[in-house]
C-alpha cells in the first residue's frame, strides 16, 4: 500500500506542480485518495471564489488576444459524480483543512487563470505548426491517407451530430482541427463560430435539435461563419473548453485570428438559447466585426493586387533585361565573328604572302641553278670546233619550234648533247630525251656514254627534243 500512496503522491506533484510531499498527502486524503477528484480540485477548482468570479465574467464579454505559446499539457476531462455510496462515505474536508488549504487555492486559482490564457494560444499554435509540418511532408508515422488525430476527432463528431439531429441540419462543421478552421477563416475573411457539444447535458438535445438546426440559425452561420465544433468528451473538444473557460452549457463562441498568431475572443453564448435570440446575437457581432473583415479583404486585396504588380513588374524587367542581355551577347557575338573573320584573312593574307615569297624564292634559286648549269654546262662544251674531217654536225629542234645547230668532234659522247642543250636557254624541262625520226631512235641514259660517230650520229644527225611526263 506504501508504494500505491507514493505513486500517488509522485503523480499528483509532477500534475499540479506543488513541491511539498506532505501537503499533497493531505490534500489526497482529502478526497479519499481518489486521484482524478484531488487534481480536479487543484486545476479547476469550482468552490475557489477568484475562479468562480473570473469564469462568469470572462464568459460573457470578449476576451483580449490570446498569445500562441507552446504548452503541452492537457488537463484530464471533468470526473463523473461518485456513486451515491461513495458520496455518503466521504466527508468534506473541515474547517481546520480549508484554512490551512485557502492561500493555496488563491493562488492557484489566479495561475489556473494565466494557464488557461496560455492553454487556448498554446493548442492553437500547436495546431498551426502540426499543419504547416504536414503541409511539408513531416508528418509523423501516421499513413498518408489517414486525418490528423483533431480532424479525426472533429469528423467523428459531425458524424454523430448528423446521426443524432439528422443529417443535412445544423450548420456545415468543417471536418478539421481548430488551427486549420482558424486558418480558413482567416483565408476566407469570416469569423470563426465555435460550438463545443456536452452529450450528457440535458438542454443539449433542445438546444441542437431547435436552435442550432433551425433552418434560419444555419443558413445565418453558414453565410457568415465557418462553423467548427467538437466534443467536449474528446480531446480537442475539451482543451477547447478549458481554453475558452466554458462554464456552462450548451456553449457557442465567436473567435477571429488577430495578428502576431494572436485569436481574439468576440462572443460567448452559454445556456439555451431561441433561435430568435442566437440569430440577434450572432447579428449583432456580425455587424460589429463586419467593418474589420472588410478592411481586412481589402488590405487583402490590396496586398495581392501589389504583389501581383511587382510580379508583373519584375516580369516585365527580366523580360527587358533578358532582352538587352539577348542584343548584347548578339553584338558581342557578331562582333567576335568579324574579329575572328579578320584574323582568318589576315592569316591568310599573310599565309598567301608567304606562299609566294616562297614559290619567288624558290623561282629565283632555281633560275640560278639554272644559269649556273648553263654555265657549267658550257664551260664544259668547250669551244665549236671547225669543219673538217673528224666532225660532226647536229641540228637539234626543240619543243618551241626554235632550231639549233652545232659542230661536235665525232669523238665527243652524246653527253656533249644534252650538254650542249642544258647550256642553252630554250628548255625550261629537266627531263628530257634527244630522238632522232628515221629511224627512230631514242638516245637515253643507256647510250650517253657512246660517242657521236658509234651513235651513228656522224658526220651529221638531226634530233628533236621530247619531253618526259
Amino acid at each position: 500500500m506504501a508504494e500505491t500512496v507514493d505513486d500517488k503522491v509522485s503523480y499528483f506533484q509532477a500534475v499540479t506542480g506543488i513541491s511539498d510531499p506532505d501537503l499533497c498527502t493531505e490534500i489526497l486524503a482529502a478526497h479519499n485518495w481518489d486521484l482524478q477528484v484531488a487534481v480536479s480540485s487543484i486545476t479547476a477548482n469550482p468552490s475557489s471564489p477568484t475562479a468562480t468570479a473570473s469564469a462568469s465574467t470572462s464568459l460573457r464579454e470578449p476576451a483580449p488576444s490570446a498569445p500562441l505559446a507552446d504548452a503541452e499539457f492537457l488537463a484530464p476531462p471533468p470526473p463523473m459524480p461518485p456513486p451515491l455510496q461513495q458520496q455518503q462515505q466521504q466527508q468534506p474536508p473541515g474547517i481546520a483543512w480549508k484554512l490551512v488549504t485557502l492561500p493555496f487555492y488563491v493562488v492557484s486559482g489566479g495561475v489556473g487563470l494565466v494557464a488557461g490564457t496560455f492553454r487556448l494560444g498554446a493548442w492553437v499554435a500547436g495546431g498551426v505548426l502540426s499543419r504547416s509540418l504536414s503541409l511539408l511532408g513531416f508528418a509523423g508515422q501516421a499513413g498518408g491517407d489517414h486525418l490528423p488525430p483533431s480532424a479525426a476527432e472533429v469528423a467523428d463528431f459531425v458524424a454523430e451530430f448528423e446521426r443524432e439531429f439528422g443529417a443535412g441540419r445544423g450548420p456545415r462543421f468543417v471536418a478539421e482541427g481548430f488551427a486549420d478552421a482558424l486558418q480558413r477563416a482567416q483565408r476566407e475573411f469570416k469569423l470563426l463560430f465555435v460550438y463545443l457539444h456536452s452529450p450528457d447535458h440535458p438542454d443539449t438535445p433542445a438546444f441542437c435539435g431547435g436552435c442550432l438546426c433551425a433552418e434560419p440559425v444555419a443558413a445565418f452561420i453558414d453565410e457568415n461563419f465557418i462553423a467548427w465544433g467538437g466534443s467536449i468528451r474528446r480531446t480537442e473538444g475539451f482543451k477547447m473548453s478549458n481554453s475558452l473557460n466554458a462554464s456552462r452549457f450548451p456553449f457557442c463562441a465567436v473567435v477571429m485570428a488577430s495578428t502576431n498568431q494572436r485569436i481574439v475572443l468576440l462572443q460567448q453564448v452559454e445556456g439555451p438559447k431561441s433561435p430568435e435570440e442566437m440569430i440577434t446575437i450572432l447579428q449583432r457581432v456580425v455587424e460589429e466585426y463586419a467593418t474589420s473583415l472588410v478592411a481586412a479583404r481589402i488590405e487583402a486585396e490590396e496586398r495581392l493586387n501589389n504583389q501581383r504588380l511587382r510580379e508583373e513588374q519584375d516580369a516585365a524587367y527580366r523580360a527587358a533585361l533578358e532582352a538587352d542581355q539577348a542584343r548584347e551577347r548578339e553584338r558581342l557575338e557578331e562582333l567576335e565573328r568579324r574579329e575572328r573573320e579578320a584574323a582568318e584573312a589576315e592569316r591568310k593574307r599573310k599565309e598567301e604572302e608567304e606562299a609566294l615569297a616562297r614559290a619567288a624564292q624558290e623561282a629565283a634559286e632555281k633560275e640560278a641553278a639554272l644559269a649556273r648549269r648553263r654555265q657549267e654546262k658550257a664551260m664544259a662544251l668547250g669551244a665549236e670546233p671547225e669543219k673538217g674531217p673528224g666532225i660532226t654536225r647536229v641540228l637539234i629542234r626543240f619543243p618551241t619550234g626554235e632550231r639549233k645547230e652545232r659542230r661536235f668532234h665525232s669523238s665527243a659522247t652524246v653527253t656533249s648533247l644534252y650538254d650542249y642543250v642544258d647550256s642553252l636557254d630554250c628548255l625550261k624541262a629537266e627531263k628530257y630525251s634527244l630522238v632522232s625520226n628515221f629511224p627512230r631512235v631514242t638516245y637515253g641514259p643507256e647510250k650517253h656514254s657512246m660517242t657521236l660517230e658509234e651513235a651513228g650520229l656522224h658526220p651529221q644527225a638531226s634530233l628533236f627534243i621530247e619531253i618526259e611526263q
